[in-house]
């Protein structure tokens, strides 16, 4: 072990680490990137098959975001965001957000991550339903499988049970409603997707009454939970599900921190593709494509309008916000990602490589120990279930998984496991023979790991 290998075991904690060998554990040290590239310290090139962590939209070591960057440091490094002092790359990405974004979600608050800016949601939606004299309305209705953040609120709010140990998680007022993983759940009662959807639906309307709608301020909700396992509802539950929101007076949280900005070939995926019409839309990472933290969360105009007219005095101060909301450098990141985004037309693109890359994803359905695979444009993964099983996923499906990711990348692509699923988020700007040799190293990986186990 080198002297960063060791120093790493010595000094860092890892989000997510395994602490039980964290300590002696050796580590993929990421010394460069470009384009869909990174390099280790030894200069080992892989594709980066999850563009970082969901978030380097434009790919990685563009010059012109460096120069960006450079250039606002040199004019306004930071200044205080709080009370009425502000600058111009804040206003001009939050105009920028807000020409963009569906219906009239006009207002937007910056923050320093997706957690921040789902976090900035649900404070909102107390302090709207408090300043209109409804107190009652605080609990927060959320899904399993769900990935919403890692505060102590947001984790709370996520409902993968994996990542639940030996935190502490708020249960008094969030709750979770049944994964809408048609795959795993649907074989519970023989039923067919149609039906599956509209029973998930009824779930959260059950939830509502349950808790007296006079005491639910929100529902939040991925448009395809991304981290969980790229579960994809049905166009029908998502708009009957807006629809039970609307009717018991339910504010609704879109969280797009992954689906925003591109991936799915749209800047917002909401509306256009899900018919959903959200009183709150939360985004981060492709925000910036990753160069820089940020996240931001965009409220409608309605709402904000109704607890913003009282007059001077009658409304207490939104006190919620970060050190570096709206820092001017992250600002000047995204407004410059955004511009790439839109003037080398990557939503267009996604939309003539996205359908190549899942069509191609799923000839590897051909093999016994692939379940299924799923996703829509660049976010998809592979679910191993061997001899195509159904049911929950067994250690022998998440060995398999697992030493296919450890094959991958051996042979040069990141692939981000999670127990039997093989993630896949790549750079917008992927191309279809790139995503050729990432078929084929996933191919050789099972074809490999299924001689060894089967």
């Amino acid at each position: 072990m080198n002297q960063a290998q060791a120093s790493n075991c010595r000094h860092l904690i890892h989000p997510w680490a395994d602490l039980s060998v964290s300590t002696t554990q050796k580590k993929l040290i990421i010394a460069k990137a470009q384009g869909i590239y990174i390099y280790d310290e030894t200069g080992k090139s892989y594709i980066d098959g999850i563009a970082g962590m969901w978030c380097v939209n434009i790919g990685h070591g563009r010059e012109e975001m460096a120069d960006t960057i450079a250039q606002q440091i040199r004019t306004l490094d930071y200044y205080t965001p709080f009370g009425d002092v502000t600058s111009p790359p804040a206003i001009e990405l939050a105009e920028t957000l807000a020409k963009r974004s569906p219906l009239d979600l006009n207002r937007v608050q910056f923050s320093c991550s997706g957690s921040g800016a789902v976090e900035s949601a649900i404070r909102f939606s107390h302090y709207f339903f408090k300043s209109q004299g409804q107190d009652s309305k605080r609990h927060i209705i959320s899904r399993e499988d769900a990935y919403h953040g890692s505060t102590y609120l947001t984790a709370s709010l996520s409902g993968k049970k994996v990542d639940k140990t030996h935190f502490h998680y708020i249960e008094d007022f969030v709750h979770h409603l049944p994964s809408p993983n048609y795959l795993r759940f649907g074989n519970e009662f023989n039923e067919s997707e149609d039906v599956f959807f509209q029973r998930q639906a009824q779930y959260l309307e059950d939830k509502i009454l349950q808790l007296g709608a006079d005491n639910v301020a929100c529902f939040i909700a991925e448009p395809i939970l991304a981290s969980g396992g790229i579960i994809i509802p049905s166009i029908e539950y998502h708009r009957t599900v807006r629809d039970i929101c609307r009717r018991y007076g339910v504010l609704y949280i879109s969280d797009e921190v992954v689906t925003a900005f591109g991936r799915l070939g749209e800047l917002f995926t909401s509306q256009v593709l899900f018919e959903l019409e959200p009183d709150i839309i939360t985004v981060a990472k492709g925000l910036t494509s990753g160069y820089i933290p940020m996240g931001a969360t965009l409220i409608s105009d309605r709402l904000f309008e109704q607890i913003s007219g009282s007059r001077a005095g009658k409304t207490p101060y939104f006190t919620n916000g970060f050190t570096y909301s709206g820092h001017p450098v992250s600002c000047a990141a995204a407004i410059k990602s955004l511009e790439i985004i839109e003037k080398e037309n990557l939503c267009y693109h996604v939309k003539e490589v996205g359908p190549y890359f899942i069509q191609a994803l799923k000839t590897l359905e051909q093999f016994d120990s692939v379940g299924v695979v799923r996703g829509m444009h660049l976010m998809a993964c592979v679910e191993f279930r061997i001899g195509k099983h159904k049911g929950l996923a067994t250690d022998r499906d998440i060995d398999f998984a697992r030493k296919v990711d450890e094959l991958c990348e051996i042979a040069g692509l990141i692939v981000r496991p999670y127990e039997n699923l093989c993630i896949l988020s790549p750079p917008l700007i992927i191309n279809k023979a790139e995503i050729d040799i990432i078929i084929s190293i996933i191919e050789n990986s099972i074809i490999k790991v299924e001689k060894e186990i089967m």
